[in-house]
């Protein structure tokens, strides 16, 4: 009996600690929310607490504004302009090279697959010049097609090698199964190797986006400073007006509130792959 009492006093414990935690932890988002819904002479008066006391202090005019900015609108087009065909090619190219890695057998397979993996200690700075000279001798340098085929190299490396640990789980006997039903490998991909990686897809998926939709330093080197993502038009924003919070709390809200959607939209197929990347 006592075991039992002190165990549920230990399990109520560890909860108030993680609320307190997830507290602490939502902290700079209320802020940001709560300043971003607050006039410029409010947010100069005093701090953004100050509006859960008075909460007449809100209002949506700072969207309001922002939605007639077009250097906000603007960025936000471009950014998704960026971030869905990189992430969509990064899917698509990573799917087919990681169930090549799997499951078919070619010349020089495994050393290859090597390869790929010493990719993943390559850092990005390390490409920033001769990609700029190579991207600037093509004509692609400050264009968007340019931001997608950087964000899609460095993206493959870590997408090859997700899926093809994922796709070298899947029992041998299922896909030898729908060989002897006539599945030539196009057929078998994408009939039973794809549905079985849906998890593991949806994983990447956000990975990729997240990444692609909160980067700076590709954006500001590589795209088009006429139209710029939105990390940096909130930037170029900070040195054209200097502490401007009625301008960047809205725009940054917003900015984080799209990935956040497409995050929860697919939460369940995320779990799924984590927890299944943790189970093998």
């Amino acid at each position: 009996m006592a075991a039992r009492v002190v165990s549920r006093l230990a399990g109520g414990a560890v909860q108030v600690f993680l609320v307190v935690v997830a507290l602490f932890w939502l902290m700079p988002t209320v802020g940001l929310l709560l300043s971003s819904l607050r006039s410029p002479s409010d947010i100069n008066a005093s701090g953004w607490w100050r509006a859960l006391t008075a909460p007449a202090q809100l209002t949506a005019d700072n969207y309001a504004a922002i939605l007639r900015n077009e250097t906000i609108t603007d960025s936000l087009l471009s950014t998704a302009l960026i971030t869905v065909p990189a992430t969509v090619l990064v899917v698509l190219i990573g799917s087919f090279a990681g169930y090549a890695f799997a499951w078919m057998e070619f010349p020089g397979r495994d050393w290859w697959f090597l390869a790929v993996v010493g990719l993943l200690v390559v850092p990005v700075q390390v490409a920033l010049v001769p990609v700029s000279k190579l991207f600037g001798e093509v004509g692609i340098f400050e264009t968007t097609l340019g931001v997608v085929l950087f964000h899609t190299a460095f993206g493959l490396p870590f997408a090859i090698f997700l899926l093809r640990n994922f796709f070298a789980e899947i029992p041998r006997e299922l896909l030898e199964a729908a060989r002897l039903d006539g599945a030539g490998e196009i057929r078998l991909f994408a009939r039973v190797v794809l549905p079985l990686g849906g998890p593991a897809i949806a994983s990447l998926g956000i990975f990729q986006f997240l990444w692609v939709w909160n980067d700076m330093l590709i954006a500001l080197i590589f795209a088009d400073s006429d139209s710029p993502p939105i990390t940096v038009a909130l930037q170029q924003q900070v040195r054209q007006f200097g502490n401007n919070i009625d301008v960047l709390a809205p725009g940054a809200f917003v900015s984080m509130v799209i990935p956040l959607a497409v995050f929860f939209a697919f939460q369940r197929q995320f779990v799924s792959g984590v927890m299944a990347g943790a189970v093998k």
